[in-house]
């Protein structure tokens, strides 16, 4: 039998806890902080429940061959306790997060070799502690490798996408491209739709065209394709509309991951000499929102 542990059960943790635990031939522990008795999420084939392991102090942790992690980009180093608990000499750790950076923010808690950074495409939301909504198909992408290909066989069974990619770097890239614009809505605090005029457009645009120039340094496929992609998605995007978990985050006072989402690009786009005055500004305004952008602030 095969031991999976999600530490980070939130709305993506949770559902991909409740999908694996429909296959017999795992074991689920979910590591929360407040207690749950199961799981139960409505996907698109209706409604899925489940019954894991609840482990909620570091010091329940057994080693498991798989630990699944799904918390915020800004807590790493949280992790830690849970992570020591966990892992055995063959643990392997899948980062499922957002950004670009799973590796190097968990590579002094764990072994790169047993890394699996992972691109995610789930569109979930949580309305309580093991309560959630899934609202459409999910898609994950893993680096090719014995590693990722493993970890992609895990959902073989259930209706999440997975699937391992020689070049995963452009997986993470054009995510990234698509969800940079969802600092506007994070800043505004309402829908780009209905206020979308030239200059709004302009400034999506500027935002999208930086994150894929500084993804082709960083030896990512970003088709112009994407950039109109995102583009036309905030144009549409209707009164109401959450665009996206930063814009979530900040509409519930919690922290949010700008360095992860958008400071990320500004970063590397000095380290290639690449101009990103549209994300730069953005992040600083956000940033001095007053509201809280990184755990502990």
């Amino acid at each position: 039998m095969t031991s999976i542990a999600i530490v980070g059960p939130g709305a993506i943790g949770g559902t991909l806890a409740a999908w694996l635990a429909q296959n017999a031939a795992f074991d689920v522990s979910v590591c929360v902080r407040t207690p749950i008795t199961d799981l139960v999420v409505e996907t698109p084939q209706g409604v899925i429940t489940s019954t894991p392991k609840i482990l909620t102090a570091p010091s329940q942790a057994r080693p498991v061959d798989w630990v699944l992690v799904t918390t915020k980009a800004y807590s790493a180093d949280a992790t830690a306790p849970w992570l020591k608990g966990l892992c055995g000499p063959e643990t392997r750790v899948a980062i499922i997060q957002n950004g670009v950076e799973q590796v190097s923010l968990f590579a002094h808690l764990v072994p790169v070799d047993r890394l699996v950074p992972v691109m995610i495409n789930l569109p979930a939301s949580r309305s309580a502690p093991g309560r959630i909504v899934q609202s459409r198909h999910g898609i994950i992408a893993v680096p090719a490798g014995h590693n990722g290909e493993t970890f992609a066989d895990l959902f073989t069974q259930t209706e999440i996408e997975a699937a391992a990619h020689a070049d995963f770097v452009s997986q993470l890239w054009v995510k990234l491209t698509s969800n940079c614009a969802a600092i506007v809505p994070a800043l505004t605090l309402r829908a780009t739709g209905p206020v979308w005029s030239d200059d709004m457009e302009a400034i999506v645009r500027a935002l999208a065209e930086e994150c894929a120039a500084v993804g082709r340094a960083e030896g990512a496929e970003v088709p112009q394709s994407v950039v109109e992609h995102t583009v036309e998605n905030m144009r549409t995007m209707k009164e109401g509309a959450i665009g996206g978990s930063i814009h979530a985050d900040r509409l519930a006072g919690n922290p949010m991951e700008i360095e992860a989402r958008n400071g990320v690009i500004v970063r590397l786009g000095k380290k290639h000499g690449i101009a990103t005055p549209t994300n730069r500004m953005l992040v600083t305004l956000l940033g001095a929102s007053g509201t809280p952008w990184r755990s502990g602030a």
